[in-house]
């Protein structure tokens, strides 16, 4: 593979649409900007106002209000409560994870078939919403926005006090594939064609393919990352931070280029692992780090798989934030080859092919398997 080096030649000089992207950034900072917010009510009925969707693409992020009723989450919290205890998970992720000092426990727990979690996945109110936030895409022919694919993912279970989980500012999905992957393949050919202000977060033209530039650190194409939160959380809970402007990721992408990095850094990016900002590299970004608004349980939260996010170093609330992660994962080339896999891991009780293999659920009581799927939910699994 060429090395960094090489690469920051053959892109040649980048400074003009560096200094173009940079100047964007500061006056998105300048103004402010926060996390939209809106009713799922409103997004169900069609009366959402009409400025709405430029503004969720601006800022790359939101929250949606009562998604499921508060007692519905409520009681998929106890649930998945009961399912821990009744099969001493917390015993099992520390024989797991041998490397993990005392006794408290996990803060992200890989799980992911509790009865909770596949019931979530498959809820028709969950499905529209991921089919109305996919068309917030410019999808063209590269997936359906209608046809969403499971991707199943771990549970958040914070508890107060906790500093363990501390995450700092950081973007997920494929990184050291982002520069060096051919450039009319990329999704970030206009930034790197010098035209960063041309750059569109939301066109998916290169994203969908198997092996596309951001997929090496995540097998499949996430239009939106997301939790459906099961308690009420917000400031100060230990919960999300993010930096709600889309476009950041022209400007990270462009920031090793400039002259005062050395020839063979990218500003801590590494293949298949997820790129942690600095101050010494991001300073600029790192002003607009802010705390998602408050949510209640049943509500969820939305960002663009680029966006830069953190989790608060420390959990100062007085109750436990948690949530289930379930993004958008509409269906797609890339997606559909991540399913097969997928759905004999779940049949068997074992880890998703992109986590860690713990494999811990093969023997749990009331471990979800696939006479717990609807219809919907054995078509997002793949399995008709």
């Amino acid at each position: 593979m060429e090395d960094v080096a090489g690469l920051k030649r053959r892109f040649g000089d980048l400074g003009a649409a560096f200094a173009a992207i940079d100047a964007a950034v500061a006056a998105e900072i300048a103004d402010g900007p926060t996390v939209p917010e809106v009713e799922w009510q409103a997004i169900a009925a069609g009366t959402v106002s009409r400025d709405l969707p430029a503004l969720i693409r601006r800022r790359g992020c939101l929250v949606v209000h009562g998604v499921f009723p508060a007692t519905q989450a409520a009681a998929w919290d106890d649930d998945i409560t009961r399912y821990l205890a009744d099969n001493d998970a917390a015993a099992r992720v520390r024989a797991a994870r041998p490397e993990r000092r005392g006794t408290a426990p996990p803060q992200i727990w890989p799980i992911y078939w509790s009865p909770a979690q596949v019931a979530a996945r498959q809820a028709p109110a969950l499905a529209a919403l991921r089919a109305w936030l996919n068309r917030l895409w410019r999808s063209g022919d590269a997936f359906d926005p209608d046809h969403e694919c499971t991707y199943a993912d771990r549970l958040r279970r914070r508890v107060p006090g906790d500093t363990s989980l501390a995450l700092g500012p950081h973007i997920d999905g494929g990184t050291l594939g982002r520069w060096c992957d051919p450039v009319q393949r990329s999704p970030y050919r206009a930034v790197f064609a010098g035209d960063p202000l041309a750059f569109d977060p939301f066109d998916a033209t290169g994203r969908t393919a198997p092996g596309a530039a951001d997929a090496n650190a995540c097998a499949m194409f996430r239009t939106w990352q997301g939790w459906t939160a099961l308690t009420a959380q917000g400031p100060g809970d230990g919960t999300l931070q993010v930096v709600p402007i889309a476009r950041a990721i022209a400007w990270l992408l462009l920031r090793p280029f400039q002259p005062d990095v050395p020839p063979g850094s990218l500003c801590g990016a590494e293949a298949a692992r997820f790129l942690h900002l600095s101050a010494d590299w991001h300073a600029r970004l790192l002003q607009a780090l802010r705390p998602i608004p408050p949510v209640g349980p049943g509500d969820t939260v939305w960002w663009h798989p680029d966006l830069i996010h953190a989790v608060e170093a420390r959990h100062d609330g007085t109750r436990p934030s948690n949530v289930m992660y379930i993004a958008a994962a509409p269906d797609c080339p890339r997606n559909r080859a991540f399913l097969a896999p997928q759905a004999a891991a779940f049949t068997a009780g074992r880890s998703p092919p992109d986590f860690p293999p713990d494999h811990l659920e093969t023997d749990f009581a009331r471990r979800a398997g696939p006479a717990a799927l609807s219809a919907l939910g054995r078509r997002q699994m793949g399995l008709d």
